[in-house]
């Protein structure tokens, strides 16, 4: 027991120091990323904007430093580290809940349906909070659609539920190209397939106070019950045994997720393999401890969408998507994740 003891200690602090070290890592690449761009300065400029702002100072910094940093970037730091930090949360939990390790945040139909709201949004001509709105409610609304399909079949397998994604994403990729058909070329169709290629350009400090309270509250709660996700991820029949109540926990992991999700697709856009490929690397460090893995993933997550949205504004002149930089970075170290665990997943 002793032997046991201690060996829980030391992963417990081995964690604890993995979680600081990204902390510090994520706070110089938030110096970084406030530093570079068209306009650089300098990080004792960024550290002398952000004191003066917060505690009511007065700084030795220009205006236009000022503006550049307060206006353009904070925006876009913390709303890529936000969504980074979701989106992976949400991929340890889906996969944890549903067993699979190929299953992301989007799998029940979240990025499908808020690419619609916000198609219609732009349709519709509206933009910025409007645009969110309406992706947030798709969002939602294509989850309620594909949790109503097992309902109506009555069945509450995850098999089921997986297949009600399958189809109501399906749909809604239908439903979404119609609308592109109808969409005006020259300005429609151009903002409608931007936003679903994902982007922080257009990013304020409105849009992003509109969803904290939806990305905040339930990744706490999934902090919480990260032990019965634990005991869920086991099996039906270990969990019963231990007196888990499946069907609340695995509807309230669900619902925490698919916001945190819907939350972050509905500023940022779809932002394909982050929640797919980013639980795959905390695993392989902190191991599948849920109540270790939540916290590192989202931290990693945060570190790297926000890596990928620096580059993607710098590495040109015109600014690239971050779908297209997520995509050529996260598919082929997928393959390499799968091939070394080939026979665990045989």
């Amino acid at each position: 027991m002793d032997t046991l003891s201690k060996n829980s200690k030391r992963k417990n602090f081995y964690a604890i120091g993995f979680d600081i070290l990204l902390i510090i890592i994520l706070a110089a690449c938030i110096i970084i990323a406030l530093c570079v761009g068209k306009y650089p300065t300098t990080p004792k400029e960024c550290v002398e904007v952000l004191y003066c702002e917060i505690f009511g100072k007065v700084g030795s910094y220009s205006k236009m430093t000022r503006n550049v940093i307060m206006g353009l970037r904070i925006p876009r730091v913390v709303s890529s580290v936000l969504c980074g930090m979701m989106l992976a949360m949400s991929g340890v939990t889906y996969q944890g809940i549903f067993k699979n390790p190929l299953v992301s945040p989007d799998f029940l139909g979240v990025s499908s349906g808020a690419c619609i709201g916000a198609a219609v949004a732009i349709l519709l001509g509206f933009s910025g909070l409007a645009l969110s709105g309406f992706a947030f409610a798709g969002g939602i609304l294509a989850v309620l659609l594909t949790v109503s399909i097992p309902a109506i079949m009555r069945s509450d397998s995850n098999i089921m539920l997986v297949l009600s994604g399958v189809i109501v994403g399906g749909a809604m990729s239908s439903i979404l190209g119609f609308l592109k058909y109808v969409a005006d070329p020259e300005t429609e169709l151009a903002a409608i397939t931007y936003w679903t290629m994902g982007s922080f350009s257009y990013v304020t400090f409105d849009e992003i106070k509109s969803v904290i309270l939806a990305m905040v509250i339930p990744a706490v709660i999934l902090m919480a019950i990260s032990w019965w996700i634990d005991i869920l991820s086991m099996g039906e029949s270990e969990a019963k045994t231990l007196g888990a109540n499946i069907v609340v926990i695995r509807n309230v992991a669900i619902a925490c997720a698919t916001l945190m999700t819907a939350a972050s697709v509905c500023i940022s856009g779809t932002i394909g393999w982050i929640g797919l490929v980013i639980p795959h690397f905390a695993r392989m460090i902190v191991g599948p401890n849920n109540t270790k893995l939540i916290p590192a993933a989202g931290l990693m997550g945060g570190i790297f969408l926000l890596i990928v949205d620096t580059v993607t504004r710098t590495i040109s002149i015109s600014e690239m998507p971050v779908s297209i930089l997520t995509g050529l970075i996260g598919a082929p170290f997928y393959a390499i994740l799968l091939y070394r665990q080939r026979k665990t997943l045989s």
